[in-house]
């Protein structure tokens, strides 16, 4: 019999504990759909909610009546595009007797490419309920159209030399009140462009070795701490301008950030914010002497963090891998016209419909006339790395075609996506539990 390595068994011993805690989130996921003395819960027999353009989409339903007494009625669906628009309704009758189960296969003829808001809408003497769902039909076919100004590629090569002209007067404070035996800890400073001074956190294992760098940028005016959890990587959190404790010129709060000099693409805030993601790349790049392995370098984010990361791989191949979430603000044109058809509006434009309501003079196509400058769909075909992106199906602020869209743009071959059924504006555990196999392989990390 083969022998088992101490090493090993730990790690199968991590993976089977992992392998519960997801299986038992999986179940809280479900459950959270079934509420009341009627529960319904519907599970779509294509993986994820993905299903094929030459295929039919199946749902089981599954019927629990927790009262004693007898219940008949209806279950409708309604099948809209992303957009809003009317697909199809139908409907099935049931009757049920008291503390009983029943099981329906509800069976949906094939659709076209894309994703389609599907609501289940149960109605009974004692209950009435709506149970919403995503699906997906070949969303890597999905495609779009890049609204790229003619000059775009010379703005960002303009940004990159104002940037290379900041000295960035780094400083490397290692923090001990926050360090441990296994994980060394440094707060980091430097200028960036326009000479704003940005800060972040480097997380450093203690045993000698050089190791590749997990590099994170943030979500939408989150601040970032240091990472303790990776033993594998040096961790690299930066907070760009307006971030956590990179706030000391701006400060503005979480409505007015993406509207700073939102009439002005030269002022416009992400213009910094983009350069930002790059200084941090230069300061990896430049301090190999903290064990950094400046060959493996893969940056990470989650929502606009997800738009950071795509548009830092695209703009630099100093990224050798990139892993995104939700990314926010792609594929900026369809996001608007699918967010006109939500019953209460969600960010970006709640945001930015509140700005353009108070400001008669800023038409959409001033607004675009700058946001296209900064859309991550239009950094995508410049990424060649391999990519790993996740997004959740009910995701209003990132809707599941805008994430698409942007990854089918991506320039690299070597990409792979997860979709979350059940997960709005995140991912779930799996996802990440996928995430971390995928990072091994690539850096090839036992």
């Amino acid at each position: 019999m083969k022998k088992i390595s101490c090493l090993t068994f730990i790690a199968l011993t991590i993976l089977f504990a992992s392998t519960l805690k997801a299986v038992a989130l999986q179940q809280k996921e479900e459950e959270a759909e079934e509420t009341g003395d009627v529960t319904l819960r519907a599970i779509p027999q294509g993986k994820d909610a993905i299903f094929k353009r030459n295929e039919n989409i199946l749902y089981k339903l599954q019927l629990q009546n927790k009262t004693n007494d007898s219940q008949v009625g209806e279950i409708s669906y309604l099948i809209t595009t992303d957009e809003g628009q009317k697909v199809s309704l139908d409907s099935v009758h049931i009757a049920m007797r008291g503390n009983s189960k029943k099981e329906l296969l509800i069976k949906i003829p094939q659709k076209k490419t894309g994703f389609y808001r599907l609501n289940f809408m149960i109605k009974l003497p004692e209950y009435d309920d709506t149970v919403r769902k995503v699906f997906g039909v070949d969303p890597d076919k999905i495609q779009s159209q890049l609204h790229r100004p003619a000059d775009f590629e010379a703005f960002w090569k303009q940004s990159r030399e104002q940037l290379e002209k900041v000295a960035p007067k780094y400083k490397v404070i290692e923090r001990r009140d926050l360090s441990t035996e296994e994980k060394r800890v440094y707060s980091v400073e430097m200028q960036s462009y326009e000479n704003f001074l940005i800060r972040g956190w480097l997380v450093v294992p203690t045993d000698g070795k050089k190791f590749p760098v997990h590099y994170r940028v943030p979500g939408y005016v989150v601040g970032l701490k240091p990472n303790m959890d990776s033993d594998d990587f040096i961790a690299f959190d930066i907070n760009v301008r307006g971030n956590g404790d990179s706030k000391d010129v701006i400060n503005v709060g979480t409505d007015n950030y993406c509207l700073i000099n939102v009439e002005n693409k030269d002022k416009y805030i992400y213009r910094g914010v983009y350069m930002d993601c790059i200084r941090g790349l230069d300061f990896l790049c430049s301090h190999p002497d903290l064990g950094i392995d400046t060959s493996k370098i893969y940056v990470e984010g989650g929502s606009q963090g997800g738009a950071l990361a795509v548009i830092t791989a695209g703009l630099d191949s100093r990224v050798k891998v990139l892993t995104m979430q939700v990314p926010l603000y792609a594929d900026i044109h369809d996001n608007m016209s699918i967010s006109a058809s939500y019953k209460s509006q969600v960010f970006p434009f709640k945001v930015f419909r509140k700005y353009n309501s108070m400001h008669p003079g800023f038409t959409w196509d001033k607004f675009f006339s700058t946001f296209d400058y900064y859309d991550p769909q239009n950094f995508a075909p410049m990424v060649k790395c391999p990519v790993l992106m996740g997004i959740g199906l009910l995701d209003q602020f990132c809707p599941p075609r805008c994430s698409m869209a942007l990854f089918n743009h991506i320039g690299s071959t070597n990409k792979e996506f997860v979709c979350v059924a059940n997960s709005t504006h995140e991912v779930n555990f799996n996802y990440f539990m996928f995430q971390n196999l995928w990072l091994r392989e690539k850096f090839r990390i036992p």
